[in-house]
C-alpha cells in the first residue's frame, strides 16, 4: 500500500478511534438541540394543540380499543375468528370469559373518553366512571341484536354475489362484511354517547378495508357492500333495508353548513338518504342532506346525484364519445 493511501486511511473518522467518534457526535448535537427547541416552541403556540401535554387526563388507547374490537369480533363469529377449537360444549364458558375481559377493558377506555369532555377536568371523576359502566352495560346487552343484523348482512352478501361459495367464505374473507361488522359495533357505542371509541374502531376498519363508514350513519337490515374499496358513507347518511353498494360509492355532503360567523354547524343532516331496495353501482357520487334516492331505484356507475330521485327510477350517466383509432406506422430509419 502506498504512503499516500495509508495517510488517507489514517485521517478517516472510522479509523480515528474514540476521538473521531466524539467529533462526529459533537457535530450532530447542534442541529438536534436546535430542532428540539424549535419543536417545543410549536407545542406552546400552535392552534389547535396537536399534543396531549397539558394536565387534562389521558386519551383512549387506540391499540387497546382495537384489541377489544377483535374480542368483540370473536364473540360475534365464534369458531370463525379467534379461538378455532370452540364447540357447543365449551362455547358458553369461553364467551363469558371474553365478555368479562371486554367489559373491563371497554369500561376503562370509555371512562377515559368520557372524561375528556367532563367539565370537572383534572383527574377522573365518579360521574365519568358511572357513565362508562352504564354505557358498556347497555352495549353488551345490544350484542345479540347486532349479531342478528349481521346474520342478515351475511345472507345479503351471499345472495348478492354469485362468486360467494359459502357463508364461511364471506365471514372469513369479505372486506365489506368486516367494515359493516365494525360499523354495527361502533354505531352502538356512538349511540350510547362514546363517539371517540366508535371512531377509533371504524377508522381501524377503514385502514384495513379501504371502506370508510362513519359510526353515526344509520344503516338498515340486509346491507351489502360488494368489493368495497373506496366506499365512503358520511355521518348523517341514512340507508334503508336491502341496499347494495359497489366499490367507489360516496354518500357525502354537498356543502358544509356554517353560521353567520363562519363556524361549522355540527349535527345538521348533510348526507343523503337511501331508501329500501336500492342498488348503487361503482363510482357513483350522491351528495346532500336533502337528497333522497327513492325505494327500488338503481343508480348507475360514475353518476353524480345532487337532487332527489323518485322511487323505482334509474339514474344513468350518458358516456362521452369514445373512439378507437389505428396506430400510425413509424417510418423505419
Amino acid at each position: 500500500m502506498s504512503p499516500a493511501r495509508r495517510t488517507r486511511r489514517s485521517r478517516s473518522p472510522a479509523g480515528g478511534g474514540a476521538g473521531g467518534r466524539r467529533r462526529t457526535v459533537g457535530a450532530s448535537r447542534d442541529p438536534v438541540t436546535r430542532t428540539a427547541a424549535a419543536l417545543v416552541r410549536t407545542y406552546e403556540s400552535e392552534v389547535p394543540a396537536a399534543h396531549n401535554l397539558d394536565v387534562t387526563g389521558r386519551l383512549p388507547s387506540p391499540e387497546r380499543t382495537v384489541a377489544v374490537l377483535e374480542k368483540l369480533v370473536e364473540v360475534l363469529y365464534p369458531g370463525i375468528h379467534g379461538n378455532p377449537h370452540l364447540t357447543r360444549a365449551n362455547v358458553d364458558l369461553h364467551i363469558a370469559a371474553l365478555l368479562d375481559d371486554i367489559a373491563a377493558e371497554l369500561a376503562e377506555q370509555a371512562q377515559v373518553a368520557l372524561h375528556r369532555t367532563c367539565p370537572r377536568g383534572g383527574e377522573s371523576c365518579a360521574r365519568c366512571a358511572a357513565g362508562a359502566h352504564e354505557a358498556v352495560g347497555r352495549f353488551l346487552v345490544a350484542l345479540p341484536g347486532v349479531r342478528r343484523l349481521l346474520a342478515l348482512d351475511i345472507r345479503a352478501a351471499y345472495e348478492g354475489d354469485p362468486a360467494a361459495q359459502s357463508f364461511e367464505e364471506i365471514m372469513l374473507a369479505y372486506p365489506g362484511l368486516r367494515a359493516v361488522t365494525v360499523y354495527r359495533l361502533a354505531h352502538e357505542l356512538h349511540r350510547l354517547g362514546v363517539p371517540l371509541l366508535a371512531r377509533i374502531m371504524t377508522e381501524h376498519a377503514h385502514r384495513e378495508t379501504g371502506i370508510d363508514i362513519h359510526p353515526g350513519a344509520t344503516i338498515g337490515k340486509s346491507f351489502f357492500i360488494d368489493h368495497g374499496t373506496g366506499v365512503v358513507i358520511g355521518e348523517t347518511a341514512t340507508i334503508g333495508r336491502n341496499v347494495k353498494i359497489y366499490q367507489g360509492v360516496t354518500l357525502g355532503a354537498l356543502s358544509i353548513p356554517r353560521d353567520e360567523r363562519g363556524n361549522v354547524i355540527r349535527g345538521k343532516k348533510r348526507h343523503p338518504t337511501i331508501q329500501d331496495d336500492v342498488v348503487i353501482y361503482a363510482g357513483a357520487t350522491i351528495l346532500g342532506g336533502d337528497t333522497v334516492v327513492g325505494k327500488g331505484s338503481v343508480v348507475g356507475g360514475n353518476t353524480w346525484v345532487i337532487h332527489s330521485v323518485p322511487p323505482r327510477s334509474r339514474v344513468i350517466s350518458t358516456p362521452q364519445e369514445q373512439r378507437i383509432e389505428r396506430k400510425r406506422r413509424r417510418a423505419l430509419r
